[in-house]
Parts: structure tokens; sequence; C-alpha cells
């Protein structure tokens, strides 16, 4: 029976030495190390092979390096190492920054060793893995943002598109059958509609859309 090697990094002993011990009693994992900082870790996959090492179980506030400063450098250096956190925090952002950088999962400090288990066999046979109080704080900042989400009227989006793609107001107007003074006003409305100074912010807004790529 093959083993996974896995790496703890936890800057509290007692929370890292707990969950070594424990995943020390189960056959398939074998944890070639425990440390409190994310330093170690890349200094130790700089000099050793990265299949050496199959996931790595972080926290998030540690010293030196974050979990979420961690997990961008293993995913960008070392792509096939999974990623676990385990944290306390449970914040929206967080959850949606290290799902940007490609986390393969993330647990709650509370969670079960029955969940644990499941999540790293999970991760391991290569999917994703959130706990279910993770996705419920993850979903509904979705919800927020979607329910806040400011709406456009489609000649609202044709006219910040065009903008975006650098027309003239002039141009604007002879693409879309309108008067340059309607033009105006549409830009007018877009930049207190959508709380931007100028015309870079009307652009910035349309290339966050993906109105123009």
């Amino acid at each position: 029976m093959r083993k996974f090697n896995l790496i703890i990094v936890d800057d509290h002993s007692m929370f890292r030495e707990g969950l070594q011990g424990m995943l020390e009693t189960e056959e398939e994992f074998n944890v070639v190390f425990g440390v409190k900082n994310g330093n170690e870790i890349l200094k130790y996959l700089e000099i050793n092979s990265e299949k050496d090492i199959d996931l790595i179980i972080s926290d998030i506030s540690m010293p030196e390096i974050t979990g979420i400063e961690l997990t961008k450098l293993v995913k960008d250096k070392f792509p096939k190492i999974k990623v676990l956190i385990v944290s306390m925090h449970t914040n929206a952002e967080m959850i949606e920054e290290l799902i940007q950088y490609n986390v393969d999962g993330y647990l709650s400090k509370s969670a079960t060793k029955r969940e644990l288990i499941e999540a790293l066999n999970s991760i391991l046979s290569g999917k994703k893995f959130f706990s279910r109080t993770i996705k419920d704080v993850y979903f509904k900042k979705k919800q927020e943002e979607e329910k806040n989400k400011i709406q456009l009227t489609k000649r609202e989006i044709d006219v910040i598109t065009l903008i975006a793609k650098e027309h003239t107001t002039q141009e604007i107007a002879d693409q879309l059958f309108l008067s340059k003074h309607t033009i105006e006003s549409y830009r007018k409305t877009l930049i207190s509609k959508l709380g931007v100074r100028n015309l870079a912010g009307l652009t910035r807004y349309a290339i966050k859309m993906k109105y123009i790529e």
C-alpha cells in the first residue's frame, strides 16, 4: 500500500503535534515533518524533489509568511503538490483568494478527524474538498455580491464597452446612431452609477466585467 507524504505547517505547536500524532495512526499517511512557518517548507522543497511530498496542510495566520502566500508560492513553483488549509478563520475574502490561487481544500479547525481524513482522501484522489462551513460562508458572500451588483442597461453596456475600446464620443455616437450629447450624458451617468472618477475607471470596470478581453 502506497503511503502519501504530508507536511504540516502551523505556528501553534500543540495543534501541529496533535494533528501529526492523529495522522500517524493512519496507515496511508506519512507525516514527513511538522514546521512552524512556510519558509521552512519552501527551503525544503527547493532542495528536495517535489515528488517526495504529496500534500501540505497549512494554517493561515503564521509568522513570516501566511498560509495564503504559501499556497500561491507552492502552486506557482510546485504545482503537483496539493494544499489543504486548516484554519480557525472562515473569512469569505480569504476563502476567495485561496480559491484564486488554486487551493485544493479548506477545513475549519473545528472539523472532526473523520472530516479531515475524508478531505485528505478526496484531495489526494484529485478532487477539491471544502467543508460545509467554508462553503456556506463562500456562497453567502457570492449571493450578497450578486444581490448588490449594479445592473446596467444594454445601451449602457454598449457605451461603456466602446469607451473601454478607446472610441471617441463621436465614434460611439455614430456606431450607436445616437447624438454626441446623448453619449456624453450616458458617460456622466455611468461614472456616477459605478462610483468611478473618470474614463479609466469605466475601462477598468468593463475589463472586470469582461465586456472586453
